[in-house]
């Protein structure tokens, strides 16, 4: 297989890159390094089955080109990270939306090139019930237009909706995959996601910044079991034209993680809140709490999730002390 990965420099794509090069496919990978980064990467550079081009999915004479010559996609490509979406309103609602049409497009015109779209768990919005966990049919919960992080959960919807009309009109193969906080090595803290942040506050001994009161819950998901999900889904016949949950429904809260963290590093740090306002803007709206139910994606092609919390916060420690 020839394999173009978007966002491939990024957290998850290097690691997919890294495991469908071990599996002898070809990978070519496209990141304009808005949140990906070379170092990434950087050990599978040299591979003589890898191509890596540092330029935008905008860029539609190239995405053509590299489109034209593979066997399937794994769109990966997205503004990412709830601090990102806030102080990119306008390249996040772009890239998100135009990107992603422009590589449909392309992969309907060049043979119905077989297409992974990567989604989010916050296509569903704001739940208040802590009982639920959220099935791919659930309906979505969204706060007003006025605040900008709904804009990340609108344009990954309207992506779904591209793609699932590629299926019913074009017969283009697509499937979805809706992932639930993917920790683990290489993810970087800068954007708002809160286990590496808390990592790199615990070991310089910086105070540990829970937002909010801390008792909003989230289930987080290593990056490895994600991956392997990932390419289980793209060989699968009855995955397309489906969306899918990757996660781990075992959730903990914001305050249990962050005494975790500072169990584990063996840090003095403090645990501090922070309102959300502080954290990012006036008006914040966060989800309360956030769990998938895996039934769906169980049942069709047997994942479980294999790594839990206190080995996914160990070796991203052990990461980050290099």
């Amino acid at each position: 297989m020839k394999v173009l990965i978007t966002g491939g420099a990024g957290f998850v794509g290097s690691h997919l890159s890294e495991k469908l090069l071990a599996q002898k496919n070809k990978v070519i990978v496209i990141d304009n390094l808005s949140t990906g980064d070379m170092r990434n990467i950087e050990h599978i550079k040299d591979d003589k089955n890898f191509e890596c081009y540092a330029d935008t999915i905008m860029n539609t004479k190239l995405i053509k080109k590299l489109v034209k010559k593979c066997n399937a996609i794994y769109h990966l490509a997205a503004a990412v990270g709830v601090k990102y979406i806030i102080d990119n309103p306008l390249e996040s609602i772009k890239t998100n939306v135009a990107g992603t049409e422009i590589i449909l497009e392309y992969a309907n015109k060049f043979g119905k090139k077989k297409t992974l779209i990567a989604s989010t768990s916050e296509i569903y919005g704001k739940n208040m019930d802590g009982r639920m966990a959220f099935k791919e049919d659930h309906d979505r919960i969204l706060g007003t237009t006025t605040i900008p992080r709904w804009s990340y959960s609108c344009t990954k919807a309207l992506d779904e909706f591209l793609a699932l009309a590629y299926w019913r009109e074009k017969k283009l193969p697509v499937v979805i995959a809706r992932l639930f906080n993917t920790c683990g090595p290489r993810q970087t803290g800068r954007y708002g996601m809160v286990l590496p942040r808390f990592v790199k506050q615990a070991l310089s001994g910086r105070p540990i910044t829970v937002y909010g009161d801390g008792t909003q819950t989230r289930c987080f998901t290593y990056v490895t079991d994600v991956v392997g999900a990932l390419i289980s889904l793209m060989d699968c016949k009855k995955a397309v034209g489906e969306a899918f949950n990757i996660g781990n429904p075992k959730s903990i809260s914001i305050n249990e993680l962050a005494k975790k963290v500072k169990k584990i590093t063996g840090s003095r740090s403090k645990i501090e809140h922070i309102p959300y306002e502080k954290a990012y803007e006036k008006g914040f709206e966060d989800m309360k709490h956030r769990q998938p139910d895996i039934t769906k994606i169980k049942e069709l092609i047997g994942f479980n999730p294999t790594i839990g919390i206190d080995e996914i916060i160990t070796r991203t420690i052990e990461y980050f002390k290099g």
